[in-house]
């Protein structure tokens, strides 16, 4: 049997006094990438970052790894080793005069650890190891200004990877991509995957790369509205309850016309 590493109850977060999310449960198994999908608006990003203790709940539980967390989201220090946050905007001044070194750096630095001399070396071999299977060693002294988008995606990438995590959360990661970097973010997102063991959690309104890559899907439109397999979540009438009648008209009228 698959272990938990993410189990939420009943979880209902108020933004000012209105729900955004009300009366939410689900559990990720280890291994596993589930797709958080719905409308805009629906309490998405709100459910991820109650998850991540970023807003604090009004009701409900959340554990992760067996390790309930405080009604406030608290996150102790050795859960937050075991998690990396991808958001849909990295929103930094690129005049800052800082390098993919020392961004992906703060991938190590953060956990908090005392670093000794004899742990320096240890760092910087964690660094370049993460840049290296994201394929941008070259980057390494470049300043993240002057980084593409991307670049951006696959630096940081190598910030979640400098320390061995459990779970990664995704906001829209690949947002502002063209559609070849994208494909590429995919790629190399899914064989880090495999490689890490990471559990996915990510939000995502591209269906198809749902359907392809992901194992569940939590329809969510405030409420949580369906849950399962892809097949079982995305057919017509799960789209139609989340959506509305509207989006399979439109879905269905773009679709390419056989010959």
């Amino acid at each position: 049997m698959k272990e938990i590493v993410l189990s939420v109850e009943k979880l209902t977060v108020y933004r000012e006094i209105y729900a955004a999310v009300q009366d939410v449960s689900f559990s990720l198994e280890s291994g596993t990438d589930t797709s958080i999908v719905g409308p805009n608006g629906g309490g998405k990003t709100t459910l991820v970052q109650a998850i991540l203790g970023i807003l604090p709940r009004h009701s409900g539980k959340i554990s992760i790894l067996g390790q309930p967390l405080t009604i406030k989201g608290f996150l102790p220090p050795r859960l937050r080793q075991q998690i990396a946050y991808l958001p849909q905007n990295f929103l930094v001044d690129r005049r800052i005069p800082m390098t993919v070194d020392e961004l992906v750096g703060l991938g190590w630095d953060g956990l908090g650890f005392q670093l000794p001399w004899a742990n320096h070396r240890k760092r910087g071999h964690a660094i370049r190891d993460a840049l290296a299977r994201v394929d941008a060693i070259h980057l390494r002294d470049q300043l993240i200004g002057g980084l593409s988008g991307g670049e951006t995606k696959r630096v940081l990438l190598a910030y979640c990877l400098v320390y061995p995590r459990r779970l990664l959360i995704l906001d829209e990661a690949p947002a502002g991509l063209d559609i070849r970097a994208e494909l590429e973010f995919y790629q190399l997102l899914y064989q880090l995957k495999q490689e890490q063991g990471w559990t996915i959690l990510q939000i995502s309104h591209d269906l198809d790369m749902v359907r392809q890559h992901c194992d569940r899907v939590l329809c969510i439109n405030r409420t949580l509205r369906c849950q399962g397999t892809p097949k079982v979540a995305l057919s017509d009438a799960s789209l139609s309850a989340l959506y509305g009648t509207e989006f399979l008209q439109y879905k269905h009228s773009h679709q390419p016309q056989s010959p």
